[in-house]
C-alpha cells in the first residue's frame, strides 16, 4: 500500500522520500513546490500542504501509511481527513519534550498536541520522538564567518543532537515495519556534548579557531526575541537551562532500529565544513 509522506520538501521528509525509494516502497510525497523537491523517479507527487486541508482528501486516497510532520494548529483538519480516506497507520515526527508539555497548560501544548490527536483518532500510531537537531547549529554560521564566536546561554548544557539522516532512516524502519504500534520513540546522536564542544568541532572541521561566549539569560532572551518573538525565546531558553540542570543521555534507538551507529557531530561538522568557512 502506498505510503504517504508529508511535508516531502522539508529537511527530514525529503531524506525519507530517498529512503524509502531505495527500500522499494511504494511512496505519494506532498508537497507545495514539487519543482523544488526533486523527488526521485517514481515518486507520486501529490501538490499540496498539511495546512492547506482542502488539498489533503486527493492526497490521502488509497493510502494506507501516512509519515506526519509535525504542523499542530492544522492536526485535527489532517484527522478528519485521514478518518475519511481509510488511512490505517499513522507515524509522527514529534518531539522528545512531549511528555514534559503534555504536564503543561494546554495552550502550550506542540507536539503533545499532534500526539493526543493521533491517539484519540484510534489510528495505529507510532511517535518518532527526536531531541536536538545537528541542523539547528547551521544558526551559527553568519557569526562564526563574522567573528569567528558563538553566543548561546548555558555552556554547560548537556544535549544529543541528532542527525536529520538518522531521524529518516529511524522513520524508514517504522513505516516499513508493523512490530512498533503503539510506541514512542526517544532518539538522540551517539553522545552528549555542551555547546563549547559542539563549537570545537566546527573549529577542527574549518580548521581555524572559533570562540564560544556565554550570553546570560536576559541577553539570549533580548537578542533573539525581535526575530522569533520573546514567548518563543524563552522556550528556548527554559530548554538549555533543562539540558544544564539535567543533562541529557544518548538513546540507542538510531542503532537498535537501523543497525547502524548514529552520525557523531564531529562527522557532521565535517560535512558542513562549507557552511560555516
Amino acid at each position: 500500500m502506498t505510503i504517504l509522506v508529508t511535508g516531502a520538501t522539508a529537511s527530514v521528509g525529503r531524506l525519507l522520500v530517498d529512503e524509502l525509494v531505495a527500500a522499494g516502497a511504494p511512496v505519494r510525497a506532498l508537497t507545495n513546490k514539487p519543482a523544488r523537491a526533486a523527488l526521485p523517479e517514481g515518486v507520486e507527487v501529490a501538490r499540496g500542504y498539511l495546512g492547506k486541508p482542502e488539498t489533503l482528501p486527493a492526497a490521502l486516497a488509497g493510502v494506507d501509511t501516512v509519515y506526519l510532520a509535525p504542523l499542530p494548529a492544522y492536526v485535527d483538519d489532517f484527522v478528519r481527513c485521514a478518518r475519511d480516506a481509510g488511512v490505517r497507520r499513522v507515524v509522527v515526527l514529534s518531539g522528545e519534550p512531549a511528555d514534559y508539555e503534555a504536564q503543561g497548560d494546554p495552550s502550550t501544548w506542540h507536539y503533545y498536541r499532534i500526539e493526543r490527536a493521533i491517539e484519540a483518532a484510534g489510528f495505529d500510531w507510532t511517535f518518532l520522538r527526536p531531541g536536538q537537531f545537528m541542523n539547528n547549529t547551521l544558526d551559527w554560521a553568519p557569526s562564526i564567518k563574522a567573528d569567528g564566536v558563538v553566543r548561546a546561554p548555558y555552556a554547560g548544557a548537556v544535549q544529543t543532537p541528532i542527525d536529520l539522516a538518522d531521524i529518516a532512516a529511524v522513520a524508514r524502519v517504522v513505516l516499513l515495519s508493523e512490530e512498533y504500534g503503539g510506541q514512542k520513540i526517544t532518539m538522540s546522536g551517539p553522545e552528549g556534548l555542551t555547546p563549547p564542544e559542539q563549537v570545537a568541532y566546527i573549529a577542527e572541521a574549518i580548521g581555524r579557531e572559533v570562540r564560544f561566549e556565554e550570553l546570560t539569560p536576559d541577553e539570549y532572551v533580548d537578542g533573539l526575541a525581535p526575530v522569533i518573538g520573546r514567548e518563543t525565546s524563552q522556550w528556548l531558553l527554559d530548554g538549555f537551562r533543562m539540558m544544564a540542570e539535567y543533562p541529557m543521555k544518548p538513546e540507542p534507538a538510531v542503532r537498535d532500529l537501523t543497525g547502524r551507529p548514529g552520525t557523531t557531530y564531529r562527522e557532521w561538522a565535517r560535512a558542513n565544513a562549507a557552511v560555516f568557512s
